[in-house]
Parts: C-alpha cells; sequence; structure tokens
C-alpha cells in the first residue's frame, strides 16, 4: 500500500545581510523510471509536494533518454519494464554516469533480483508493495552516501593515496595509473580507497558488505566478487593474475603491501 501523506514544505526565502531575499536552494532532482501509472504518479506527486523536481518515464529507453537530457540527482528504477528492462537500464545509467545514485524497485523478495540489481549498479533497492515514507528514506540515504562521498566522506584521509603508479585522490573522487585516467563507479572507488588506503589489512567479505553495502546478509558474497572483478579489470595489468587487489581465500581481500 503506498503512503501518500506528507509534511507540509516551508518554501518562504531567507534574508541575507542586507535584507535581500536570498534565492532558493536547487531542488533534488528526481527520475522515476515506472511502467505502472498508479505507483509512477503516487511517487511523483508525493516527492512534488516533499519539494523536489520530479520527472517520469514508463519504459527503459524512455528512461534512459530522460537521464541523459535531465541528469537527475536520483533514480528510482523499476526492475520490470516494457521495452527495456530494469538490470539492462541500470546497466547502462551506470556506465554513462558511475556517480548517479539509482533505486531500483523490485516486485519479488528475492535474494537473486537484489543481487543482480546490486551487480548491475544499483545502489539500494526496494521491495513492493512499499510506502512512500520508506521510498523517501530509502533516497535520502543514497542521496547523503552519494553527497558523502563527493566531499570526501568524513573528512578523514584526504591525501591523495599513492601506491606505485597508482594514484586515488579522495576529494576529486579519481583514479589514474600511469597519469591515465580511470573512470570507476562509487562502489569500485570506495573498495579502491578502502584497500588503497590500508595495505596488507585483509578486508573480510562481511564487512566490506557492511562498510560499503550497508548490508549484512552473507547471500550477497557474489556482489562483492562481481565488484572486485570489474574493479581488477580497470586497474589490473593482467586481472587474471592481480598485483594489487589480492584475494585472502576463505576470508576476504586485501591489497598489496609490495613496495
Amino acid at each position: 500500500m503506498l503512503n501518500r501523506t506528507n509534511g507540509e514544505k516551508d518554501n518562504s526565502h531567507s534574508l541575507d545581510a542586507a535584507g535581500v531575499a536570498a534565492a532558493p536552494a536547487p531542488k533534488t532532482s528526481l527520475l522515476i523510471i515506472e511502467d505502472d501509472d498508479n505507483i509512477s504518479t503516487a511517487i511523483e506527486e508525493y516527492f512534488s509536494r516533499a519539494g523536489y523536481a520530479v520527472s517520469s518515464a514508463p519504459d527503459g529507453i524512455a528512461g534512459i533518454e530522460a537521464a541523459e537530457k535531465g541528469r537527475p540527482d536520483v533514480v528510482v528504477l523499476d526492475l520490470m519494464l516494457p521495452k527495456m528492462d530494469g538490470l539492462a537500464v541500470c546497466k547502462e545509467l551506470r556506465q554513462k554516469n558511475p556517480q548517479m545514485p539509482i533505486l531500483m524497485l523490485t516486485a519479488k523478495d528475492d535474494v537473486v533480483d537484489k543481487v543482480l540489481g546490486l551487480e548491475m549498479g544499483a545502489d539500494d533497492y526496494i521491495t513492493k508493495p512499499f510506502s512512500l515514507r520508506e521510498v523517501e528514506a530509502r533516497i535520502k540515504s543514497v542521496l547523503r552516501r552519494a553527497r558523502a562521498a563527493v566531499v570526501s566522506g568524513d573528512g578523514k584521509d584526504e591525501t591523495p593515496i599513492v601506491r606505485g603508479n597508482l594514484r586515488v585522490d579522495p576529494v576529486r573522487r579519481e583514479v589514474t595509473i600511469a597519469e591515465r585516467q580511470v573512470e570507476l563507479t562509487p562502489k569500485e572507488f570506495d573498495l579502491l580507497r578502502l584497500f588503497a588506503g590500508n595495505p596488507g589489512r585483509v578486508f573480510p567479505r562481511k564487512y566490506l558488505l557492511e562498510k560499503i553495502w550497508d548490508y549484512s546478509y552473507e547471500g550477497y558474497d557474489r556482489t562483492i566478487d562481481s565488484h572486485i572483478n570489474r574493479l581488477r579489470a580497470k586497474i589490473e595489468e593482467n586481472p587474471d593474475n592481480p598485483q594489487l587487489v589480492l584475494t585472502v581465500w576463505g576470508i576476504g581481500y586485501k591489497f598489496t603491501d609490495a613496495e
């Protein structure tokens, strides 16, 4: 059941020191990619009242076009879509805009669907039926994580991390290898930053799930392995024989401590 209630928002403008009305803060833009008109309309009305700039698309192809044109701050993406399914849409959106927060909706309370969504690059998922307040909480959470990442999280470790010809810049969220820039998704960057910042330290999969994904269920181990494989493909000279991100069998992963 969808919860349509929402508190009133104060749209009054603040005054600066000279008594002049300050410009209102830009609205957070939200794109809904959902073919169910009832669900799409309910989400759009709720978040419009909450002060978001909301747009929607009824199928996967239209959703990709809307995302490219509008550059939304966050995307709510249904798993089951006409023309192009949500997993394919998520993968393409993530390739074109690695930093865009994506919340995936799924009608199936199935671990496989959730894992696939996370593997394709979704930042979080929510299972139907859901309340609109729950959707709002999840959206705020993915936005908070994305914005915290931009400002380098807790403010620590802002100095670029240099390991050989690998350079990780936490402030700019940029990675270069021998001065060649490498495009990473947010999760791939977070993993590499954690590894490279702690060479030799072994990180169990359970810790990585809680630290990077905020999950604790062991069934998501393959999500970590998939992200590690994609990360290696981007930073390792030979991904089949990794020299930077190493597997610690039966436990997890670590960054090499070799000079």
